[in-house]
This record gives structure tokens, sequence and C-alpha cells, in this order.
């Protein structure tokens, strides 16, 4: 006996199977457009602070008043975590001590003042503070970015 093949000639018309087709193609361009948005996005903010001004301020009560002030001029928040005098922590520096609590927050778009003080004489290892000194003063990020600037001691 011969068996006899049952081709069903029934299916999706062409019609139903383009519109299928072209909805996936949609989500799926879709899709890659929002993750590469969020890509390009997350790559493209970056932290930048500007110094704007630093002077010290004349020898007063037996310390030195260093002041920064500095903004967040980038596109995402950051905070100082450390405040480098020399090269070495301000607090390796004696009793110099600073303004502020450790992170410092910098939002995007605020200025910031930040005040060191240093005892004349302030020793760490050979090095002493004293009038007539070159001190470089370094924020460190915790974007993990230094930012450095320059003041003489009056």
């Amino acid at each position: 006996m011969k068996e006899k093949v049952i081709r069903d000639k029934r299916g999706i018309s062409p019609v139903i199977t383009t519109v299928i087709l072209v909805a996936v193609g949609i989500a799926i361009a879709v899709a890659v457009a929002l993750w590469m948005s969020g890509l390009v996005g997350l790559f493209t903010r970056f932290e930048q602070l500007e110094i704007k001004n630093r002077y010290v301020d004349a020898y007063t009560n037996g310390s030195f008043q260093v002041h920064v002030i500095f903004s967040n001029t980038g596109t995402t928040d950051t905070s100082v975590d450390s405040v480098l005098v020399n090269g070495k922590p301000y607090s390796a520096w004696g009793s110099t001590s600073i303004n502020a609590t450790l992170p410092l927050a910098a939002p995007v778009g605020n200025q910031k003042h930040l005040l060191i003080t240093i005892p004349s004489g302030a020793k760490s290892g050979d090095a002493i503070l004293r009038s007539g000194v070159t001190v470089t003063v370094t924020l460190h990020t915790t974007g993990g970015k230094e930012y450095l600037t320059s003041v003489a001691l009056p």
C-alpha cells in the first residue's frame, strides 16, 4: 500500500511575515539605540576641577592661611578625597589643618573654598614651611585625578 504524503499548502501569508519581521527589526533597533545612548552618556561624563583663585593671607597668629577657590566645571559630580601639601598629606605637616571634612563634595557648577592653615615652621622630614617657600597644593579626587596649584608663603 502506498502512503500518501499530505502536503499542506497552508502557511503564514507573506504580508503577515513581513509585518512580523519589521516589528522585530524595529524592536531590536530601539533596544540597540537605547543601549548605545546609555554607553555614550556614560563615556562622555567627566570631572574637571578648575582652580579659580589661590592666595595666602599675610602671616597672622603664627600661621599662614592658604586659600584655594575651585569649582567643578565638568559634567559629573566628584569629591576631593585628599589634600596634599608639597606632595605629602596635609596632616604630615604637624598641626596643619583644613576647613573641611574629607571627602569634600564638589557638585557640578558649585564653587568651593578650601582654607589650609599652615603654622610657620611646619616640618615634614627635612622640609620646613616658612616665609619665602613655595607651597604646591594638590587636590586629589575620587575620580583619580589631581589638580595642582602653587603659592609662595609671604
